[in-house]
């Protein structure tokens, strides 16, 4: 039995969860309201992993979670895969009608609550059709579909997900009302264990690197050392390291499994020069297709 936390039921986290365990039968799930107490729960050993989105198609990288990853925990990264990230507005379609009852009237809506990357997601849609609601940020898009359920006619309306909304007994007000129709969201499995459920081809390594302060250029020679070798890098981003003003890290994705000659040599290049490396996992990584 692999025990799994994640964010609450009815999230997009909790969908994307279940899609990679998908016929897993000795699998249990631990809700939690806070990033937090998912991270926490698997560091207290009460959970075998933690799911957690790192990286959105729109919003780009989730800053809060990477930080968690580099600055409070040290779980190694087990598996990544991507979802889509479909959101709706949820309410309740009787606080809307007017007269008629055919329409929906969005002008009733005084406020919007959801996660902060999903709202982020749907700009354009609230901009357009509530210019003059409020924006409320909550932990998750389960949270606020509860929210929006235990405050009946406050003139509230949530964005999160159809399971959410099934869940809690509200109606979808509008479907499909992110800005861009491929937004996914990518997942990171954390967790002591490596994840041998499901293989695929493709390998990635993640590492930080900290460059010497005093060392000009030392940057270039990191990138260099894979260039030559061409080791392929999907995702390079600079963090600060919060230990002082203007000091950063280089959190770099490597298309390359550390089993492979090449990518272990030019990590020993780049700790020649002075860098610090750390790992932060080597996992399989599967696209939503793949799992399906």
């Amino acid at each position: 039995m692999k025990t799994i936390a994640l964010l609450p039921a009815g999230s997009v986290s909790d969908e994307a969860a279940k899609h990679l365990f998908a016929g897993e039968n000795q699998v249990e799930w631990k809700h939690h309201r806070l990033i937090a107490d998912v991270f926490l729960s698997t560091v207290n050993g009460i959970s075998d992993y933690s799911v957690i989105p790192i990286e959105n198609t729109i919003e780009g990288s989730v800053s809060l979670h990477m930080d968690w990853l580099v600055h409070e925990v040290d779980l190694p990264m087990q598996a990544e895969w991507v979802y889509p990230s479909i959101q709706n507005l949820i309410g309740r379609k009787s606080e809307l009608q007017g007269d008629t009852g055919a329409t929906l009237d969005f002008s009733r809506i005084k406020k919007v609550i959801s996660h902060p990357v999903a709202m982020a997601q749907c700009l354009q849609f609230l901009r357009t059709s509530m210019p003059n609601a409020e924006m409320e940020h909550v932990s998750s898009t389960a949270e606020a579909v509860r929210i929006v359920r235990d405050h009946p006619g406050e003139g509230i309306a949530a964005i999160g997900t159809r399971i959410a909304a099934a869940n809690n007994g509200l109606d979808l007000l509008a479907t499909e009302i992110t800005d861009h129709d491929n937004n996914y969201t990518r997942f990171m499995l954390v967790g002591k264990e490596p994840y041998a459920a499901r293989k695929s081809d493709r390998i990635k390594t993640s590492i930080l690197v900290t460059l010497p302060e005093d060392f000009p250029g030392a940057l270039h020679q990191v990138l260099s050392a894979f260039a030559w070798r061409r080791i392929n890098l999907s995702r390079i981003e600079s963090r600060p390291t919060k230990k002082k003003l203007g000091s950063y890290y280089f959190y770099i994705e490597i298309e390359m499994s550390l089993d492979s000659v090449l990518l272990p040599a030019a990590l020993q290049e780049i700790e020649a020069i002075g860098c610090s490396i750390r790992i932060l996992g080597c996992y399989p990584s599967f696209t939503y297709e793949q799992l399906l």
